[in-house]
C-alpha cells in the first residue's frame, strides 16, 4: 500500500517561495523531503505557484530597494546604478619616471669609464654574490 499523499497548502507554498525559501526550507517547514518539492514541481500548477511567488517577492524586494535608494541611501543607489544601469568602478593607476617620461626598465651599467683595478674589484665583488649552483 503507497504512502498516503501529503497536502501542500498551496497559499503558504506562495508566501515560502516570496521570501525566497530554498526547496530544503520549504521541505522542513511542511515536513517533507527536498524529494518530494522537487517532483511536485513537475505539476504545472505546483510550479506556477513557487514561480509566482518567488517572483512576487523579488518585486517586493526591489521594491524597497528603490524606496531606499530614492530616500538617500546611497548604498543602495550605487547597488541598483551597477546592476541594472551597468556602472562600474574603475580604478586605473599609471606610474612614470622623472617629469612624467617613461620608467626605464632596464639599463646597461657603463663601465667604459672604470679603471681596470676597479674593474677587477667589481669582478670580485660578483663572485662573492653569486649563489653555488646545482649540478
Amino acid at each position: 500500500m503507497p504512502r498516503p499523499r501529503v497536502k501542500i497548502d498551496l497559499v503558504e507554498l506562495e508566501k515560502l517561495c516570496g521570501i525566497q525559501c530554498t526547496d530544503e526550507e520549504i521541505a522542513s517547514f511542511f515536513n517533507v523531503s527536498k524529494r518530494t518539492i522537487e517532483r511536485r514541481r513537475d505539476i504545472e500548477k505546483f510550479r506556477e505557484v513557487m514561480d509566482q511567488g518567488r517572483a512576487k517577492g523579488r518585486v517586493s524586494l526591489r521594491r524597497i530597494l528603490f524606496r531606499q535608494a530614492a530616500n538617500g541611501n546611497v548604498a543602495a543607489a550605487i547597488f541598483l546604478s551597477k546592476n541594472l544601469l551597468g556602472y562600474k568602478d574603475i580604478v586605473t593607476n599609471e606610474h612614470s619616471g622623472l617629469n612624467g617620461s617613461a620608467i626605464q626598465l632596464a639599463t646597461k651599467p657603463d663601465y667604459g669609464q672604470l679603471t681596470n683595478e676597479e674593474l677587477e674589484q667589481l669582478r670580485t665583488l660578483a663572485e662573492k654574490t653569486r649563489t653555488p649552483r646545482r649540478d
